[in-house]
């Protein structure tokens, strides 16, 4: 009886009983404390990975077209905690109703990347999960919560980590062994990753992705939590993926998105040896050689990966081009392509498409990621992976020389963007016409075009707007 009333006295000293794993695991139960954080992960593509239609129907269609060998594949990383309980398993994920998942099992939830007690591997979501009552964060010395035991873990710290996190489920390498997602492996090559003189970097993923500012972590009344330096961490990711149907937030993460994507790349010219970025020239050039020429160039200044990257075989970017003479008629254009097609449809001899072209064993176009057989990224625009100048390695830049008879003589402005579709209408037409994919949903695919890479040239100011030669010009 002694024995007993002591244990009944130490249990009222110290802290109250933290709530079970499955209540943690269930996004309803941050809403509480984080109510900033759960609005913006609600209208994340996190949130929606298993919602998402094109997702649902590529699963369906994966796993038919390759008799179950998909496996659990694909549910690895868009819905990891349903394959980490148990309820989706090898043996019934070929048929498994994805709509019948429990909120803490849908999408990649809070508890996913905060319950992560190590990494295994590098791609193919190697994250390893403790299943317990202790959420990991970056923030050194966290407050006490009632909900859950709080750690301090350097590999969720944004400005000391080394994105190996979200890395592991970033890089993609299907069952027969093509690397067809690597943005965790081109971000290692960048300048993003390694420390410079003036330490502004590493810059991990996080930093770019996942934007801080000074607050609070948690502000539920009472809890008494202090304001942190950056201590705040965006969670709403945006990269180019949004929601094809209705879901919360679906404006906040649009505008995440442009506010992203439009200084991710640029029209400008390479920074000249020995110069600064203020000293690039304008992107497009008019010269007279070979009866005449029009060179564009793309850049991607700051973007720590490949453009784009992520599941860049389903993406479709390309560069717009159109020339005027001095009446405004077109004597010259590329890139022009209607809203009904992709830009490979258009049969344009001079297209300049930005997207990995990847092929089945047959050397034919392959539209599904478990027929890809090889790959090819040259097309993507290359992020910057020197900060010496004199490094030929420095302009990483994406020339185009068009041949225009007569450019110099006809030709009085010029406009040119590039624009980028998040994923291929051949391969939406597919889950379509293969009775997986509403053909509703596969009308709201948007077409987005980037301000950043907005640019006109003209003829009465070239010699001093785009940096080319003077004796360049008739």
């Amino acid at each position: 009886m002694k024995k007993l009333v002591f244990l009944v006295v130490l249990a009222a000293c110290g802290d109250p009983p933290k709530l079970a794993v499955s209540k943690l695991q269930d996004p309803m139960t941050c809403l509480e404390c984080h109510p900033t954080h759960h609005a913006q992960w609600s209208a994340s593509m996190h949130a929606y990975s298993t919602d998402d239609p094109v997702f649902v129907a590529m699963e369906k269609r994966g796993q038919r077209d390759t008799n179950g060998a998909l496996g659990t594949f694909c549910i690895q990383c868009h819905a990891p905690m349903a394959l980490a309980n148990g309820t989706i398993t090898p043996d019934n994920v070929k048929d498994f109703d994805l709509s019948t998942l429990s909120a803490s099992e849908k999408g990649v939830t809070c508890y996913f990347c905060h319950n992560v007690d190590s990494i295994k591997d590098d791609h193919n979501n190697g994250l390893v999960l403790a299943l317990d009552q202790t959420m990991r964060g970056g923030a050194k010395n966290p407050v006490s919560s009632p909900a859950h035991n709080s750690k301090y873990d350097p590999m969720m710290a944004s400005a000391t980590n080394n994105s190996q996190m979200c890395g592991s489920c970033h890089d993609v390498v299907t069952p027969r062994g093509v690397a067809v997602e690597r943005t965790y492996t081109e971000w290692k090559g960048t300048i993003f990753a390694h420390d410079d003189p003036a330490n502004l970097l590493p810059l991990t993923c996080s930093g770019c992705h996942m934007q801080s500012k000074d607050d609070v972590i948690a502000d539920k009344p009472g809890l008494n939590v202090p304001e942190r330096k950056h201590g705040f961490h965006e969670h709403l990711w945006p990269a180019i993926d949004e929601a094809l149907t209705a879901f919360p937030g679906g404006d906040t993460l649009a505008a995440g998105i442009k506010r992203d994507l439009d200084p991710a790349i640029t029209i400008v010219g390479p920074t000249p040896t020995g110069g600064t970025a203020a000293d690039a020239p304008g992107g497009i050039c008019v010269t007279p050689q070979g009866g005449g020429q029009i060179t564009v160039r793309i850049d991607s200044r700051g973007t720590g990966h490949m453009w784009p990257s992520g599941a860049a075989q389903d993406r479709r970017a390309w560069l717009e081009v159109i020339a005027y003479d001095a009446s405004n008629n077109v004597v010259f254009q590329s890139g022009i392509v209607p809203d009904n097609k992709d830009p490979e449809e258009i049969n344009d001899p001079n297209l300049v498409a930005i997207w990995d072209f990847v092929t089945k064993d047959d050397g034919t176009e392959a539209h599904f990621f478990w027929d890809i057989a090889h790959e090819d990224p040259s097309h993507l625009v290359k992020p910057p992976v020197t900060l010496v100048q004199t490094d030929p390695a420095f302009d990483h830049s994406k020339p185009t020389t068009f041949n225009v008879p007569n450019a110099t003589a006809t030709i009085d402005h010029i406009t040119a963007r590039v624009r980028i579709r998040p994923l291929s209408l051949r391969m939406l037409d597919e889950l379509v016409s293969g009775g997986d994919l509403d053909a509703a949903v596969a009308a709201q695919l948007k077409t987005l075009d980037i301000s950043g890479t907005q640019r006109t040239w003209k003829k009465s100011t070239a010699r001093s707007s785009d940096g080319c030669n003077p004796d360049q010009y008739n």
